[in-house]
């Protein structure tokens, strides 16, 4: 027997009316795409359902869909609607000119669905089939899906109808005849959920205590107790995201896997079940095959995929880590609007380089809205020829001469259209005094100067900023009067071994600074002088108040101790593995190394 398609059912049993429950499905269900329009119901009456039973297990918990019922004399096309929610929810029934419609609209910012009045006299005992086709509300407004929903409210019908038709020839000796003969309902009522994984494998851990997203959930509400002139078939949830990869291994498109999975679903409600026996699954199997066929929709059904996947080893692990998958983000509203990231030992790996996993990601937030915005200790020359290597430089990428951004620890910083907002200079005094000490220990000392890179002698040491770190090259002047006349100066960076800058260079300038500069340390074998009482935190506070906006609106990713104010003043701050232990110690969240793709990881687990 097949036990690796993700599909699975619940079924309802009656309790004492006007007992409400908490459902945790219906806080979801806040964007309807109704087949049914126009309601012809008198006031509506109210019942309650407990939760149903697990056919397989009926030790596990209840299904998250039962709740409270609009109950009118009559559904009609046009608009008989079943609105769950939690009690205290508002609920709407709507129809034309309504002010929402089902399923907490009023409570949850309810978006409106253009529909067209579809006039069509009611026949005598004509059977309807009443269609909800609704969006789960973390589900970003995306082309592709609002497309298919409206496909769905034609095809779930069709499938609906098929489906029915069949029920009274078959003779397949495992399904449950709960339901069978339909012609005593005036109404069949069917809701179909579309979602994203993340909200999926929440439903699956409450609901079933398996920790992982599925594909499809099916649920019936059914109850052959209650004599009513409709017959509320239940509810299917199906996961978009899930729906798309399994489309791009088999094939297909995403509406023809979101069919199979519809018919798969609709299958369970009327009573297969595949997980019961081997011949319960042959027979699931070949309705699913007649029903496709029948439709004409492309691709196997589930269980012959399923089958497949199995026979030829590439089935699909169950996947319980709450990370979003690359490729995914389109399923998913981001949780904020900017993303700042530091980018030595943050955004770039241990040699310097961004890998294409996180240049992958970065692009993958941008293309959902997300802004990201660098805040470096680099020149802006240097953090523009660093991402030009990704195509991550321009009007599309990250950084350019006319974006915001944050550079040199904060000392200069660049607004909309990349005008220049902020600029702190090291006192001209002190810088004199740190060239005497560089020139003394011929230790070799750069001062970065806005767009250029100062020395007054050559190094191995003072190349690598340029060769590996991609600054700005550095130019050799004659003498420190020269230097200080060239350019103002924002930082001074020694470079030697990280053992003198930790034993030498960093004790003597922590005293010798006094008030007149900080200390900053990012790399191990660089120090940094920079004016005192400035950041890399106050750098990025100047641009959010430049751009107008709030500090919760922000992500923040960072390893040194430079990072340490821009992690706190964020709304959520990730300081890498590799990162100092000062830094660590104040982060929200500690995320993977720079060598593990850590910004991608931190895009896709926490960024939407």
């Amino acid at each position: 027997m097949l036990t690796s398609t993700t599909t699975h059912h619940l079924l309802c049993r009656v309790l004492h009316p006007l007992q409400s429950l908490s459902s945790p499905m219906a806080r979801a269900m806040t964007r309807a795409i109704p087949f049914s329009l126009k309601p012809t119901f008198s006031k509506p009456r109210f019942l309650t359902f407990t939760p149903p039973h697990f056919r397989a297990n009926p030790s596990l918990k209840s299904s998250p869909i039962s709740g409270l019922l609009w109950v009118g004399n009559e559904f009609s096309n046009g608009g008989g609607w079943r609105a769950l929610r939690r009690p205290g929810m508002s609920v709407y029934c709507g129809g034309i000119g309504g002010s929402g419609v089902g399923f907490g609209g009023g409570e949850r910012g309810y978006r409106k669905v253009r529909r067209k009045v579809v006039k069509n006299k009611k026949k005598a005992k004509e059977l309807e089939l009443s269609v909800k086709i609704l969006i789960e509300e973390g589900l970003p407004n995306d082309p592709e899906i609002l497309s298919i929903s409206e496909m769905l409210r034609l095809n779930a019908p069709m499938a609906m109808k098929l489906a029915l038709d069949g029920l009274n020839s078959s003779d397949y000796k495992t399904r449950d005849t709960t339901i069978d003969d339909v012609a005593g309902y005036e109404t069949i009522e069917l809701s179909l959920l579309l979602c994203n994984d993340e909200f999926i494998r929440q439903l699956n851990k409450d609901w079933r205590d398996e920790d992982h997203a599925t594909d499809v959930l099916s649920m019936s509400q059914h109850i052959p107790e209650l004599k009513l002139p409709i017959l509320m078939l239940g509810d299917i949830v199906i996961s978009v995201e899930t729906a798309a990869r399994q489309a791009e291994e088999r094939g297909h498109t995403l509406l023809d896997e979101i069919r199979v999975l519809l018919v798969h679903g609709l299958l369970h409600l009327l009573g297969f079940d595949h997980e019961l026996s081997e011949e319960a699954e042959a027979e699931m199997e070949k309705e699913e095959e007649l029903l496709l066929k029948n439709l004409g929709w492309e691709g196997k059904g589930l269980i012959k995929s399923a089958c497949d996947a199995e026979n030829n080893g590439s089935l699909q692990v169950k996947d319980s880590d709450d990370r979003k998958k690359e490729g995914s983000l389109r399923f998913y509203r981001p949780k904020f609007k900017y993303i700042f990231c530091d980018m030595d030992g943050t955004l770039l790996n241990s040699k310097s380089q961004i890998s294409s996993a996180n240049a992958n990601a970065v692009r993958e937030a941008l293309s959902r809205g997300v802004q990201v915005v660098i805040a470096t200790g680099k020149a802006r020359p240097g953090a523009i020829d660093t991402l030009k290597t990704v195509d991550l430089v321009g009007r599309d990428g990250i950084v350019s001469e006319s974006s915001p951004g944050v550079f040199l620890q904060g000392l200069l910083v660049y607004g909309i259209q990349g005008r220049e907002i902020l600029r702190r200079n090291l006192d001209p005094d002190f810088c004199r005094e740190a060239f005497s000490y560089s020139w003394e220990h011929q230790i070799p000392l750069v001062a970065f100067c806005g767009d250029r890179c100062l020395t007054l002698f050559d190094h191995p040491l003072v190349d690598s900023l340029h060769s590996v770190y991609r600054e700005p090259k550095a130019e050799t002047m004659a003498s420190v009067d020269q230097l200080l006349a060239a350019a103002e100066v924002q930082k001074l960076v020694f470079l030697d071994t990280a053992e003198r800058v930790e034993t030498a260079i960093r004790p003597y300038w922590s005293e010798a600074a006094g008030n007149h500069a900080s200390v900053v340390q990012a790399i191990p074998d660089m120090l940094e002088l920079v004016p005192h009482g400035t950041s890399k935190g106050n750098g990025v506070k100047w641009l959010l108040q430049h751009l107008g906006v709030s500090a919760d609106e922000i992500m923040a990713i960072g390893d040194g101790e430079n990072d340490i104010e821009m992690l706190k003043l964020a709304k959520l701050g990730i300081a890498l593995s590799n990162g100092a232990e000062k830094t660590k110690a104040v982060a929200d969240v500690i995320g993977l190394s720079n060598d593990e793709h850590g910004v991608a990881d931190a895009i896709y687990r926490y960024a939407f």
